[in-house]
């Protein structure tokens, strides 16, 4: 897995508690602590004419915005600003980020209620080829449109530029009400589309995105020219389509060799209640990702919680002879999926596919729910070399395990050390290899040449309800994987716990 496992988690450093900075106290970059030069308010009631301090505030944020210079911080304090805000300027690493935040413990609502969408694609806040600035703990809301021209999107970070911190943010209520899949929306969009400059070392943490009405698009996603990344301990919930997409190959970067999402991260986030059921868009059809990579590549996908989404986690690519690839997938949680819990290929023989990519010590429970067929694993067209070891594949009633429905590559996935269960019992399981449905694990392992050390047994969960898919004493999947080596397996389960401990690696997402 070439270039996998040197990626930094560019948010492990602390991050300063929200405060409402005065000189001498801390704010955060790159990494480090440093005082801001000023710190500047912003208030209901304020005038953009008072000096910006904390007993004489100015009214907008904008103002704020164009007036301060690096190592400078905004505080805005409780109220409803109904305004666009657009950073076109940045921070530097020498006097520090410009920092926007909220007042702690204060509700600082940015409402686009009857505004603009200028360009016809722009962002309650939008950075604009800014570097070095921090977006805290705002409540973004209301911005909509009903027409096919007009992108509304509630963060947007746009152009090229380095060290921005998006944190703590809640996006909400962003809408498109035009029909079919022309109309676009998005609760955060990140888009490189600059070459070679990129967007890099950007951190997106801890924000609540959700509530959403999309139609093609995605709820928070980075596409184009955009490397470097963390996406940590977001929380994406109830809208009707994917959930956290990292893309490529959409002409987004001026350069194909840079158009890519990559080298990036997507850790601790949990995805909830997404579907494209009654999307305009998509009709009624159960397409909307809990997480998605259409073209990316060197990516890790780790300790994610994924429930009632459409497709759980899906490396695929729109593109035809494009491919996502090197990407990993490890130690996640996906149930209760109206679809397949995780997906490889692209959907059609006219589009892309995956490559290289890898699926290690997952656990899947139950999803596929609507019965479409696709079961716990869906391997679709164009999937060559991938890898899918130690993960638990538990079914539900319709038994299905893996469906690798095309015949189109002599090689999709190899599969070993896996766990199998459903809740149909060995008689009504299956399992299907390049267009071949086989009704037991003996025909399966002889028909497939995969999973020689795979058992068919019940992996003992603590509770299939709530559910904890933490494993009891003598579960089958104690000390039964075998490691892949090259760092694929991580260094920590789900729960942030070693991720070897015993005799061996154990199949799925704990380690027990």
């Amino acid at each position: 897995m070439r270039g996998m496992l040197g990626l930094a988690l560019w948010c492990a450093m602390p991050i300063a508690a929200a405060q409402c900075p005065r000189a001498g106290d801390t704010v955060f970059d790159s990494g480090f602590e440093r005082p801001p030069a000023h710190a500047y308010h912003v208030a209901p009631g304020g005038d953009d004419g008072h000096d910006g301090s904390a007993t004489s505030p100015w009214a907008s944020i904008q103002h704020a915005v164009d007036t301060v210079a690096a190592g400078d911080a905004i505080c805005v304090h409780a109220g409803t600003y109904n305004e666009l805000v657009t950073i076109a300027h940045s921070g530097s690493d020498a006097d520090g980020p410009i920092v926007l935040q909220a007042a702690p413990g204060d509700a600082a609502i940015i409402d686009g209620s009857g505004l603009p969408i200028p360009g016809g694609q722009y962002g309650l806040v939008s950075l604009v080829d800014a570097s070095h600035v921090v977006v805290r703990g705002l409540e973004l809301r209301n911005y909509a449109t009903a027409s096919t021209a007009n992108v509304p999107i509630g963060l947007y970070v746009t152009g090229a530029g380095s060290d921005i911190r998006v944190l703590d943010n809640h996006v909400h209520d962003i809408r498109t009400t035009a029909g079919g899949c022309t109309a676009n929306a998005f609760g955060l969009k990140v888009d490189g589309t600059r070459a070679p400059a990129s967007i890099n070392r950007l951190v997106i943490a801890g924000n609540e995105i959700d509530h959403l009405v999309l139609g093609c698009s995605e709820s928070f996603s980075l596409d184009g020219n955009v490397e470097q990344w963390t996406i940590s301990g977001n929380h994406v919930h109830d809208t009707n389509n994917i959930g956290i997409g990292a893309i490529g190959f959409e002409g987004v970067a001026p350069d194909p060799a840079y158009d890519q999402a990559r080298d990036g991260v997507i850790v601790g986030n949990t995805v909830h209640h997404v579907s494209s059921y009654g999307n305009p868009a998509y009709g009624n059809e159960y397409a909307a990702d809990g997480i998605y990579v259409d073209g990316g590549t060197r990516i890790t996908i780790e300790r994610n919680l994924v429930h009632h989404v459409d497709l759980g986690i899906e490396l695929a690519s729109e593109h035809a002879g494009r491919t996502t690839s090197y990407v990993v997938a490890r130690s996640n949680l996906v149930h209760s999926g109206n679809s397949s819990g995780i997906s490889l290929g692209g959907y059609a023989a006219g589009v892309g596919g995956t490559e290289h990519c890898s699926v290690v010590g997952n656990t899947l429970l139950r999803n596929d729910v609507q019965g479409t067929g696709s079961g716990e694993l869906q391997i679709q067209y164009h999937a060559s070399d991938n890898l899918v070891v130690d993960n638990v594949l538990y079914a539900g009633a319709g038994g299905v395990l893996v469906y690798a429905y095309t015949g189109d590559t002599t090689a999709p996935a190899m599969l070993d050390h896996n766990l199998y269960w459903s809740d149909a019992g060995a008689a009504g399981s299956s399992w299907t290899w390049r267009g071949t449905e086989y009704d037991s694990l003996a025909a399966w392992r002889a028909g497939s040449s995969q999973d020689a050390h795979s058992p068919f047994a019940d992996p003992l969960f603590l509770d299939l309800l709530a559910p904890d898919l933490r494993v009891a004493a003598g579960s089958p999947a104690i000390d039964a994987g075998s490691d892949p080596g090259g760092g694929l397996a991580g260094s920590l389960d789900y729960a942030g716990a070693a991720r070897v401990a015993g005799n061996a690696i154990d199949i799925g997402a704990y380690e027990r």
